[in-house]
């Protein structure tokens, strides 16, 4: 059995990675108050940007890939939980490159040149990626209804179709956190949200005030500390949500089924408000549909924020319900037991 499988546990082996996080944090604080201790508004910058890699974190494209894989390796009996984590370092690893190049002042027309091509790519891989992950965990909905019928009438129910096969070798290229990497490094090519521009600004800011670059690379390592720090949470947080209606298979069934649907929608709705922004922006279409997809893009942290309350109130409630119906069972028992034992 591989270390990235599920012998135990869903939580466990969470507070390692966590700990190392929390102290990556503190060192990268540390190596910014070492340089900028006699400079208040450059730890002001710094400050800025580690708020940065925090917001950065819950945009909806982040947390969709990030919840729909943890769903799928989930299912293939994967332990999840690093996915956020790998996927953020592969993400970073775009930022601190464009840092470093502002801070070696390499050509502003370069740079520029740069980034409108990685927001083609990089917009494009994340789009296609949602809508693919979207199809496989749509595979999945379709197995559950499907094993749902079958359960009422008596019948086996077939999970594997011509959709299954086409994609068996995406479904393949993610079969480990580790593989989020690359993906994570692609999603970053876009440069298309306010916090990175604003980390791109900071950087030349800097730069421009004199300030060197191993100074300047301190604002990229506290954007990815924090972006880092809240992607790893959310697949943490996403693993347990799964992992609790896994450890019982009557339970499992309704709320793996809720929640599929749900990751579906997310992915299917945010890769295609992004796929529908980047056509209008490449080749100028107008009208509502499309205004309205650029707007919604514009807005992927407050989507973000929804995301997240979406998945744990429908974990909550799955709990709340859950626990009634065994306090009900358990009451039911109880009343049966004792008129046994009056008659």
């Amino acid at each position: 059995m591989s270390g990235d499988e599920l012998p135990g546990p869903v939580t466990k082996g969470f507070g390692l990675p966590l700990g190392g996080l929390i102290a990556a944090n503190l060192a990268a604080w540390l190596w910014a108050y070492a340089a900028f201790a006699d400079h208040p508004a450059l730890l002001g910058s710094a400050l800025l940007a580690w708020l940065f890699g925090l917001r950065h974190a819950v945009d909806a494209d982040h947390l969709a890939a990030i919840d729909n894989v943890v769903r799928k390796l989930m299912q293939d009996g994967t332990r999840p939980h690093l996915t956020g984590l790998y996927f953020s370092l592969g993400h970073s690893t775009i930022v601190i490159l464009a840092c470093l190049a502002i801070a070696l002042s390499v050509s502003s027309a370069a740079i520029e040149h740069i980034r409108h091509l990685g927001e083609v790519i990089g917009t494009s891989v994340s789009a296609t990626f949602l809508l693919i992950i979207a199809a496989i965990n749509l595979m999945v909905l379709v197995g559950l209804i499907r094993a749902r019928r079958a359960d009422r009438h008596g019948a086996v129910a077939a999970t594997q179709g011509p959709l299954t096969r086409i994609l068996r070798p995406v479904i393949r290229m993610v079969r480990r956190p580790a593989h989020m990497y690359p993906l994570g490094f692609l999603f970053g090519l876009g440069f298309d949200t306010a916090t990175e521009v604003g980390l791109l600004a900071l950087a030349a800011t800097q730069t421009a005030a004199g300030v060197g670059w191993q100074q300047v690379l301190i604002f990229p390592a506290l954007f990815t500390a924090g972006m880092a720090l809240v992607d790893t949470a959310d697949s943490m947080l996403m693993s347990s949500a799964y992992g609790w209606a896994f450890i019982d298979p009557g339970r499992k069934f309704n709320y793996n089924l809720v929640v599929t649907a749900l990751s579906v929608a997310v992915a299917l709705g945010i890769g295609g408000i992004e796929a529908a922004g980047l056509l209008s922006d490449r080749f100028g279409l107008e009208g509502g549909f499309w205004q309205g997809a650029s707007d919604l893009a514009d807005q992927f942290a407050s989507l973000g924020y929804g995301i997240i309350a979406a998945f744990m109130g429908t974990w909550a409630i799955s709990v709340f319900f859950y626990h009634r119906r065994k306090a009900v069972a358990y009451g039911a028992s109880g009343l049966q037991a004792a008129s046994l034992r009056e008659d």
